[in-house]
């Protein structure tokens, strides 16, 4: 995607091969700049941090963090301390621990010395399947919504309500959610994004900030707006990412989603959910075993000293969502019809 008419990834490798650059989203969208990951160290801080965001780019990043401690030490202490310390990072999204295995998997069988090339490969290629999944999603997408909505009725665009960031910055490339979005406005279709701030870490200001690098118009609504706009129809469908997805199509994604999905039901609107294939953990039937990130107080309260609760995710049920988007189709948030998605 586009920044100030420059084409940009969130993640790249280094020009040296040794590393690599990320966005780092902690600045956004005060400033724009790049931080560089040397080391196993520097992926976990990362992702802990929240340097890098979304389940997709999280999954990448762990996995170039495997390869950079391989590289450091190929041993087989190392690459379970790896593993376990990336897992520990961020444990809501299923890509982290996909991407982990994925590199586990790549090179147990290797002697150590051909450890390192071999996760580095991997990685690559984890990466770029995650860049054509989004890029699918987007197709797949794009032409859900041209068939089910032409235009938002009379000479208004399309209008489309999200929620946290699901754009490019949260995977390698085009996004989750706002692929069908980017490619929808790139091919001409009068399209508007109302954007959930997103807190409390307000990560709908992301959102904002690329879409408006990118040209997509948009306007920053607070949170609780979403069902006064769904009442004054104003808002077309929603469409949100999601950081796991279980096998009957139960959606976690970020704080503030089931409320959106109960207020889009009531209102008669459609509820999408776009991700790939890798977001949903074919193992995990109740959603209630997914392990719901709890965050640090001061999110919240700052300085004042007031019991808090943070979690960082809650869960939509199936029930409560007309279709999910994957790069291999759009299908029905049942176990039966994720099941001819089902693959590696």
């Amino acid at each position: 995607m586009r920044v100030a008419g420059v084409s940009r990834r969130a993640l790249e490798e280094d020009a040296r091969g040794d590393g690599v650059v990320i966005i780092d989203q902690t600045l956004l969208p005060g400033r724009l700049a790049l931080a560089r990951l040397e080391s196993l160290a520097d992926a976990v801080r990362a992702i802990a941090t929240m340097q890098v965001r979304g389940a997709p780019l999280i999954g990448v990043t762990a996995a170039y963090g495997v390869a950079l401690a391989l590289r450091a030490d190929p041993s087989d202490a190392s690459l379970a301390r790896a593993a376990a310390a990336l897992r520990e990072s961020r444990p809501t999204a299923i890509n982290l621990g996909w991407a982990v295995g994925r590199i586990e998997r790549a090179v147990l069988g290797l002697a150590p010395s051909a450890r390192a090339d071999a996760a580095w490969q991997e990685a690559r290629a984890i990466a770029e399947r995650e860049l054509l999944a989004c890029e699918a999603i987007g197709r797949h997408g794009a032409a859900l919504l041209r068939s089910g909505f032409a235009g938002g009725g009379g000479d208004r665009p399309l209008s489309v309500l999200t929620h946290c960031n699901a754009g490019w910055l949260a995977t390698v490339d085009w996004g989750t959610a706002l692929a069908p979005v980017y490619r929808l406005h790139d091919e001409g279709v009068p399209v508007h994004v109302w954007v959930s701030e997103t807190r409390p870490r307000n990560q709908g200001l992301l959102t904002a900030w690329e879409l408006g690098q990118h040209g997509v118009p948009y306007t920053l609504v607070v949170d609780n707006a979403a069902g006064l706009l769904f009442r004054q129809g104003r808002v077309d469908l929603c469409l949100v990412g999601a950081d796991r997805i279980t096998r009957g199509g139960d959606v976690c994604n970020k704080i503030g989603t089931s409320l959106k999905a109960l207020a889009a039901r009531e209102a008669g609107i459609p509820f999408y959910v776009a991700a790939p294939a890798s977001t949903i953990d074919w193992a995990l039937d109740d959603p209630a075993a997914i392990p719901i990130e709890e965050r640090a107080a001061l999110e919240v309260t700052g300085d004042a000293d007031v019991p808090v609760f943070n979690p960082g995710f809650d869960v939509t049920p199936a029930r409560h969502v007309t279709a999910i988007i994957t790069e291999r189709g759009v299908s029905g948030a049942s176990a039966q019809e994720l099941a001819a998605l089902a693959g590696d």
